[in-house]
């Protein structure tokens, strides 16, 4: 056999480099905690960036893996900053990052149960878990998968075989289906409706409130509306909570009307699905428990590695509904219901080990480290609005429900398309600058800046100082108006 394979497979190199890049990787932590001078993103233009690597390929080609690593490092937007208040994804705890490790090196495919016996039994554990916090009974089960949008997916596929009219599965659908959903929603519920194959009039859009939450006083109007034109309506989906803006809808409400109409409730907690960890904040899922399934990312809010996401239904058959077919290679029936063998649930066969890097922080730190984590990071969300609210030229779009919180800095007499490209140049040169990564938003038409508080270590210094460096930038855009307030 030849050595270069030996020398791949070598578990002392192994062990070196592992040592190595350990080092590096605290090293990183306690840079990107510390180290006020280091940038949240260094931002390079993707040309630059595809030139980068062109070279180091051409140049690097069997150098130490320990350069290749500290290249990544060192050219990667730092979740792990206190100054990251960027897309919705939280700093994973070093202890799950290890987890990942021990997935990557089994590579264990988990479709079937003898391929990944331990993390079979581990996702069920973990789902059971997140089950009985989400209020539902010991019939409650689910499968973990590979992000909020396959796991949308799957939940609306369930629903589809649940309530259609005829087998789907089996037989299509001659019917025009249908599901309602806030005009805020995530845009998967969209795409999962395209993929069903039910087309643009397959999803019902219910106008949001004032405060980006589904008028569920609509939904009578708009399902009566859909049955006038010929659709089955066989879904609601609410929203725990609406990406943009971080706002939960009335999971109550839509219960009730979806047991009054015999539909199927799914709910996208992918976000705040885990404030069920959370005894100070779970009334913001009050019906969640009434739901016939529920999407929650462990990767957003619970200092888990992405990407891992928990499916929950209140009936765990109908976790076996969404697919049915054989494959003999794997298991002899294809309508037994097995727990353990997960490719009769998912889409996915070759499935990773993604139950570890949840379990690991559970059985290490108990549901604690989450509840704490948790609540320290909606504090941060009603700390930054509070901050936004007394800085003079500052507004907000809503009061924020978590820690989404929208804003723009609206000097006097600035409206419409110059409004918009002022916010939106304030972002793009904190992006260009570094020390702070942030998104922006459009809400109804208007451009708003937009930070997720996902990082425990984030202070009100952090807050303010994104605050002046927004206004600095404004009153560069704008030379006539007076820097009227200092944060």
């Amino acid at each position: 056999m030849s050595d270069l394979i030996h020398q791949a497979y070598d578990p002392e190199a192994f062990r070196r480099f592992g040592h190595e890049l350990v080092d590096l990787l605290a090293e990183h932590l306690a840079a990107v905690r510390q180290n006020e001078e280091e940038p949240a993103i260094p931002f390079t233009s993707p040309e630059a960036e595809y030139a980068f690597w062109q070279q180091d390929f051409q140049h690097n080609r069997g150098g130490s893996p320990l350069g290749l690593f500290a290249s990544v490092l060192e050219r990667s937007v730092r979740v792990q900053h206190p100054r990251y208040m960027g897309h919705q994804i939280s700093p994973a705890a070093p202890l799950a990052a290890l987890a990942s490790l021990v997935d990557g090196l089994l590579n264990n495919g988990m479709g079937v149960y003898e391929m990944g016996a331990a993390g079979t039994a581990i996702e069920r554990l973990v789902v059971k878990t997140v089950a009985r916090q989400m209020g539902f009974g010991e019939n409650a089960d689910g499968v973990l998968t590979s992000g909020g949008t396959l796991a949308n997916l799957t939940a609306l596929l369930a629903a589809r075989s649940a309530k259609s009219p005829s087998p789907v599965w089996q037989e299509g659908h001659g019917e025009e289906l249908a599901l309602m959903v806030s005009e805020e929603a995530h845009y998967c519920v969209d795409r999962a409706v395209r993929i069903m194959g039910w087309g643009e009039g397959g999803i019902i859009r219910v106008p949001a409130d004032e405060r980006y939450r589904m008028r569920v006083d609509l939904l009578e109007e708009y399902l009566q509306k859909a049955q006038r034109e010929g659709k089955t309506v066989v879904a609601v989906v609410g929203s725990a909570c609406s990406t943009s803006t971080g706002s939960f809808d009335n999971l109550e409400a839509i219960a009730d009307f979806c047991k009054k109409h015999g539909l199927w409730f799914h709910v996208d907690g992918a976000h705040g699905g885990a404030l069920c960890f959370s005894e100070k904040h779970r009334s913001l899922l009050a019906g969640i428990e009434r739901a016939d399934s529920v999407a929650m990312d462990f990767h957003k809010m619970l200092l888990t590695p992405a990407v891992a996401t928990a499916l929950i239904f209140r009936d765990g058959q109908h976790s076996f509904r969404t697919f049915s077919q054989k494959a003999q290679y794997l298991w002899e029936r294809e309508t037994d219901e097995e727990w353990f063998n997960l490719a009769k649930r998912t889409f996915e066969c070759t499935k990773l080990m993604m139950g570890l890097k949840a379990y690991t922080l559970l059985r290490t730190y108990g549901p604690e480290l989450w509840a704490l984590y948790l609540d320290r990071v909606m504090e941060l969300g009603r700390q930054f609005a509070a901050l936004v609210q007394e800085t003079r030229g500052f507004e907000l779009a809503v009061a924020p429900q978590c820690n989404i919180v929208c804003f723009r800095y609206r000097p006097d007499g600035l409206e419409g398309e110059a409004l918009n490209a002022l916010n939106e140049a304030i972002r793009q040169a904190l992006l260009e600058e570094g020390r702070f990564y942030i998104v922006k938003t459009n809400l109804r038409g208007s451009a708003y800046l937009r930070v997720t508080l996902s990082n425990p270590f984030t202070t009100e210094a952090d807050i303010r100082e994104l605050l002046s460096s927004s206004l600095f930038v404004a009153n560069n855009e704008q030379p006539t108006t007076a820097n009227k307030t200092k944060p």
